[in-house]
């Protein structure tokens, strides 16, 4: 009996990892050999042009770090992620639990509010980039009817980081709003009518009731965001191409030109590693404080 178990387990097993090999086989080659493969070049020069490889060890390294543009991208890269996690989970909390009470016409706005997240990042951007353009846009027309002299909200470098990250909020506020609603339905009603009786105010209910037990999803929603803001390249390659004058050159963006304008393998797998680590520590520390606070 014991045997025959035995034999049913092994043929079982034998299935599970043939029917898994096809997507493993998969995952090897388009996933982990990439990933090795550019942490083996990150050690060389190299080109995309060119069979040819030196060793240079630690030097894209240490370039790299010492290299002003990249100082500039590390810098704006922060700048992005302070302007969009923080506000745009403040605003997805905020629009979450309005489209969690009883309002009408509440199904369609949950869907409005989605709508961006499933729209091409592309095709927002042009649409954006119209809307903001300084003499003929949307934005500056209807500024001027009240008197208002729009900026260059593009072709500023004070206003064209701001301008990218009102767009990236917009774009992915639907999507915490949906993780912020069901973590808004898993709380019991009976919470809130003791708060109501209480007399607590619908703002004390938000910030004393709702905030602390939302604090999973809005752990969650942070390093999430955070992660897609610190590897943010869409809208920039749409809208600015990292200008003007490099004030919305970011990380990725940066690898972008080094590895496909410049042709530069090797430097480029040394900044998309140097992003990976600083990605990997951040997401560390940032778990490591929501439990400690739970």
């Amino acid at each position: 009996m014991h045997s025959r178990w035995k034999r049913l387990g092994n043929e079982q097993t034998k299935t599970a990892l043939l029917a898994l090999l096809p997507s493993f086989i998969i995952f090897v080659a388009f996933t982990l050999y990439p990933i090795v493969y550019s942490l083996y070049l990150s050690f060389f020069n190299a080109s995309l042009l060119s069979p040819n490889r030196t060793f240079v060890g630690l030097t894209n390294y240490s370039n790299l770090l010492q290299n002003p543009t990249f100082q500039k991208a590390v810098k704006n890269t922060i700048y992005y992620t302070l302007g969009v996690v923080p506000f745009g989970i403040a605003l997805s909390l905020l629009v979450a639990v309005l489209l969690n009470g009883r309002l009408r016409l509440r199904s369609f706005f949950r869907a409005a509010f989605f709508a961006p997240v499933i729209t091409s990042m592309v095709a927002v951007s042009i649409v954006w980039t119209w809307m903001l353009e300084p003499n003929y846009g949307l934005i500056n027309n209807l500024l001027g009817l009240i008197g208002i002299a729009g900026p260059g909200w593009l072709t500023d470098p004070a206003w064209a980081m701001p301008s990218v990250i009102l767009l990236s909020i917009w774009k992915n506020l639907g999507f915490n709003m949906v993780i912020f609603l069901a973590g808004l339905q898993n709380i019991p009603t009976e919470i809130y009518e003791s708060a109501s009786l209480d007399g607590v105010t619908p703002f004390q209910k938000t910030l004393y009731v709702t905030v602390p037990l939302m604090r999973g999803p809005i752990a969650f929603a942070v390093i999430v965001s955070m992660i897609k803001s610190m590897q943010v390249f869409g809208q920039i390659y749409v809208m600015t191409g990292g200008g003007p004058a490099n004030s919305t050159m970011v990380i990725v963006y940066y690898l972008y030109q080094q590895a496909f304008e410049f042709y530069r393998s090797g430097y480029a797998s040394a900044i998309a590693w140097v992003l990976f680590v600083a990605i990997l520590l951040l997401t560390l520390i940032q778990n490591r404080l929501m439990r400690t606070e739970a």
